[in-house]
């Protein structure tokens, strides 16, 4: 324990091989998202055993409903891509206290814009759910009704998230993960069902249990900067807000925040294509258990996505770790080691993402599926394209490691402005060429992310040997 009022350490921990450091950051990170994510397919399983139609309607809101709110609250955490970053220089540089006023600026900035952010997506998310079917519209009215009051927890959690992240105290939110995702498991079987004399709401039960968690994960976070190793800090000395410290702060998440809707928007239109193709094919439309018709091609998607999301968020943690370790080189002024544990990182991406995505795409894809879904028709459509994005899973961890590598050296706009060319003029056109207008089908679709994928990889790969992002100051 360190003397009170005293930060606790004065750097991360970087004796051994970059490897060791890497694994050692980034492991409760892993475990943390990882979480999250198991957590959140629980809403598909406990969903899966309401009565027919409400089960199937519940499911279906599940993929909209969280597009919408990672264009609301997503967007807004983005806050956590500047927060790591000036939070590691200034740790670097040993100016504990600056480090700590980066921490004051997000939260003051993510608390009233979360505020906002909440009241535009009550006005909007309406707005938009009008082009779904009447009851999967009102199963996603109902769960975001509830879970847009999350958003100002969520944004401020990413702020906390950020800066113990920065100064490498990577473990504390995935205590407070651990803590609010059985939470939340419990609070959905409660909540959902009307178990231990809670109230039954259905698929709106799964909203208000995961508003709530999100709260418990931020007074978790807020009562471990209470402790006496962080006092020097001055987490909560109102008195360090600047406007100068929240520009700079935002210098650095607005473009991420950009890039965030550009992935999200270009998510949604990929999504819609894969509609697109259920309703120009009668074909892969199938009776459904509750007596309903299904999008074959739309379920097989959901499930592809499902199993992704897992990857996705295992390769972001392992990128955001990169981002600390790139950050706090260059805070100490030593760009060649930000580089050695850049490159490092991604060799061991290649590696242990090489060995997951064997798994998903070669080994276990038909094992999977069948855990996912009980419809035959979906599983054939969804084989292919799983084992076409298992095999690419090592080239996803790249660039997305390298992303977050680029982030935490405050080169974000760069990033932003890849992922909107890609998006809008490579991803989305490309999904409904190959798809639609050449028949290629879901295959097609899919094999439009596969190119996607290479030439994200391709960009940051390119952007971070470059070098240039060294000499950027922060």
């Amino acid at each position: 324990m360190a003397i009170a009022g005293t930060p606790a350490t004065a750097h991360v921990d970087t004796s051994g091989s970059p490897y060791a450091v890497i694994l050692r950051l980034a492991t409760p990170t892993v475990l943390a998202m990882l979480t999250q994510s198991i957590v959140n397919e629980i809403d598909i399983v406990f969903f899966a055993h309401l009565p027919c139609p409400e089960s199937s309607n519940g499911q279906a809101a599940l993929l909209p409903s969280f597009i919408l709110l990672w264009m609301f609250g997503g967007s807004l955490s983005a806050i956590s891509v500047g927060t790591q970053a000036f939070t590691a220089r200034r740790f670097a540089e040993k100016r504990p206290t600056d480090a700590g006023a980066v921490l004051v600026n997000a939260v003051c900035f993510a608390t009233l814009a979360g505020i906002v952010f909440t009241i535009g997506g009550y006005v909007v998310v309406p707005l938009v759910l009008g082009t779904l079917k009447a009851g999967v519209r009102d199963a996603a009215e109902g769960y975001l009704r509830w879970r847009l009051l999350g958003i100002t927890s969520m944004a401020v959690t990413f702020a906390f998230k950020a800066f113990f992240d920065g100064i490498g105290k990577t473990y504390i939110h995935l205590v407070a993960a651990v803590v609010m995702n059985v939470l939340n498991v419990a609070l959905c079987y409660a909540l959902i069902f009307g178990n231990f004399g809670a109230p039954r709401m259905g698929v709106s039960g799964a909203g208000l249990a995961a508003a709530i968690s999100t709260y418990v994960g931020l007074f978790i976070m807020v009562g471990y900067a209470l402790l006496p190793d962080y006092r020097g800090f001055r987490l909560f000395d109102l008195r360090r807000f600047s406007k100068r410290i929240t520009r700079d702060i935002l210098r650095l998440s607005v473009p991420s925040a950009v890039a965030t809707i550009a992935v999200m928007t270009g998510f949604g239109l990929f999504v819609w294509i894969v509609a697109k193709l259920d309703a120009i094919a009668p074909a892969g439309v199938a009776e459904s258990s509750c007596g309903l018709t299904e999008a074959v091609n739309g379920a097989a998607t959901t499930d592809v996505v499902g199993v992704l999301k897992l990857t996705f968020t295992a390769c972001l943690a392992f990128g955001t770790s990169t981002a600390t370790l790139v950050s706090q080189s260059l805070g100490a002024r030593d760009p060649d080691r930000a580089t050695k544990f850049g490159w490092a990182s991604v060799r061991l991406g290649l590696v242990i993402f090489g060995v997951v995505g064997l798994l998903e795409g070669v080994i276990l894809t038909d094992a999977i599926l069948r855990l996912v879904t009980h419809s035959e028709l979906v599983r054939q459509a969804a084989l292919l394209p799983l084992r076409i994005m298992g095999i690419c899973t090592p080239l996803i961890a790249v660039g997305m490691i390298l992303t977050q590598a680029l982030f935490g050296a405050g080169n974000s706009r760069f990033v932003m402005i890849v992922e909107l060319i890609l998006h809008f003029t490579c991803l989305v056109p490309l999904a409904y060429i190959l798809g639609i207008v050449l028949g290629g089908g879901l295959v097609g679709i899919w094999s439009a992310a596969v190119i996607y994928v290479i030439l994200l990889s391709a960009a940051m790969a390119w952007k971070f040997a470059s070098g240039d992002w060294k000499g950027i100051k922060l």
